[in-house]
């Protein structure tokens, strides 16, 4: 795929980390149907990358995604049915069928304004970290517009009730800081170390058994909603699962460092790929 043909996304390799902008800076990254199609693509295309072992999302310039263009991907589509159905389909791939599992480790790198729609790609991702200036919100009740496109949903899974019901109900806006707090993201720092908290937090990643990774993050997704028999069952089909699809034979060495090498201890130094 030439990335350097995307008209509302970017993408830049480097070693191993892979990151993908929303690039409407002059909308403050509202989502548009294009960046919606442009995305799908985006995301198949490095779900298979072999360059590609962390992906981290952001956005371009001062913002991380204002949600829907409510012109575009509202107004402008009310009276064609045919095309807010295509609209509609490409925004639930990628921001939750393919970037919920999405087989590598995702981080929501939140530069900026965070509002609305945006809520469920961020979500998606497994590890989120922000600017404590970022500013988020759900601003959907002062539009007259619910909470839904899986908003609704993914703010009462990943919130807690009280404070999903008080953002979506009085539109309150809050900063990278309360996000923290509420849990919303994993931290907040500030805006000047973004990116080096990211990339170090990439990096790290980029370290671990790949299988392992992709293993632990489809399996803790799927138990949340299983019983303990089921839950217990599945996970020791995934266990089997890994040491048969791990190329790099992660168990095994692991064990090696630890039991033969002596020089891998949990807590006092990092298990050695053998490419890290």
């Amino acid at each position: 795929m030439d990335f350097s043909k995307l008209k509302v996304v970017k993408v830049e390799k480097r070693d191993g980390v892979t990151t993908v902008a929303l690039n409407r800076p002059e909308k403050r990254n509202a989502m548009s149907p294009q960046l919606h199609y442009e995305m799908v693509d985006v995301l198949k295309e490095l779900g298979e990358d072999e360059e590609t072992r962390v992906l981290v999302l952001t956005g371009a310039g001062d913002s991380w995604c204002a949600g829907q263009d409510i012109k575009l991907f509202f107004r402008d589509l009310d009276d064609k049915p045919k095309e807010r159905h295509r609209a509609r389909l490409a925004n639930h791939e990628w921001r939750w069928t393919l970037l919920s599992a999405f087989p590598k480790p995702t981080i929501a790198m939140v530069n900026g304004y965070c509002f609305g729609g945006a809520f469920v790609q961020l979500f998606a991702c497994d590890f989120a970290i922000a600017a404590d200036e970022a500013q988020f919100g759900l601003s959907e009740v002062n539009w007259g517009i619910l909470p839904g496109g899986l908003v609704g949903k993914v703010i009462v899974d990943g919130l807690s009730y009280r404070d999903a019901v008080w953002y979506a109900m009085t539109g309150e806006p809050f900063d990278g800081k309360k996000a923290a707090e509420i849990k919303l993201v994993n931290k907040s720092v500030p805006r000047d170390q973004l990116e080096d908290a990211t990339m170090e937090l990439a990096r790290s990643l980029c370290k671990k058994n790949p299988q392992t990774l992709r293993t632990i993050k489809e399996s803790l997704r799927l138990v949340r909603g299983m019983s303990v028999d089921q839950a217990a069952d599945y996970l020791l089909a995934k266990e089997r699962e890994m040491r048969f699809m791990d190329t790099e034979s992660g168990r095994a060495e692991a064990m090696k460092q630890f039991l033969d090498d002596k020089s891998y201890r949990p807590g006092m130094g990092e298990y050695r790929r053998d490419d890290s």
